[in-house]
């Protein structure tokens, strides 16, 4: 089975609600996110166009972060969500190092790493994950890729845009419904 998330980038307003859901619900340290906003834009004056992008732990079906992991702190749930079990970690940095992603995170002060989980124990209480739960817009949904599939249709993108790194072998188990422009090359990030 594999789960992970589905992404309307023509709903996303970038508005970064899902960001404020997962920091407060995960208790994250200013500076360190497990989900990220951002919005680019792309063109030339008069004719521009934009598109906000949200992005987290990808839940791969070949997660090198936990190929890469000499304690097997992350493991794959019966579910296919990619969790971590800080307990393990000895703060190798090997699964920050390797996600192409750039999702699993660094504590410094606790010498752990830690990254998004898809709000594993929330979803098994019958819960959605916090960002999604968040997204004022219903521009994120969770669940497994066959029900995402049937439920937003099959020509979604697998997780090849522009600002994502080519999803290589990892196979991101990530859905997103495209704007043309998010396929643009020449994008350019906002700055908030």
């Amino acid at each position: 089975m594999a789960v992970g998330f589905y992404l309307d980038v023509t709903r996303c307003i970038g508005c970064r609600a899902c960001q404020v859901a997962c920091k407060d619900k995960n208790r994250l340290e200013v500076g360190t996110l497990y989900r990220e906003a951002h919005s680019y834009t792309v063109g030339s004056f008069p004719d521009v166009q934009g598109y906000s992008y949200s992005s987290s732990c990808n839940h791969c079906e070949e997660p090198i972060c936990l190929k890469n992991c000499p304690t097997g702190a992350i493991y794959q749930a019966p579910d296919g969500t990619v969790v971590q079990d800080q307990s393990k970690c000895i703060g190798c940095r090997m699964c920050v190092m390797s996600c192409p992603y750039g999702q699993p995170k660094y504590f410094p002060e606790r010498g752990v790493s830690g990254k998004c989980d898809g709000c594993y124990g929330l979803r098994q209480s019958g819960s959605e994950p916090a960002c999604v739960a968040g997204c004022p817009n219903r521009a994120l949904k969770f669940g497994t890729i066959e029900e995402l599939r049937a439920e937003y249709g099959n020509d979604l993108n697998g997780g090849s845009i522009a600002v994502l790194p080519s999803p290589g072998e990892t196979h991101p188990n990530v859905l997103i419904k495209v704007k043309d422009c998010a396929l643009d090359e020449g994008y350019r990030e906002l700055a908030w």
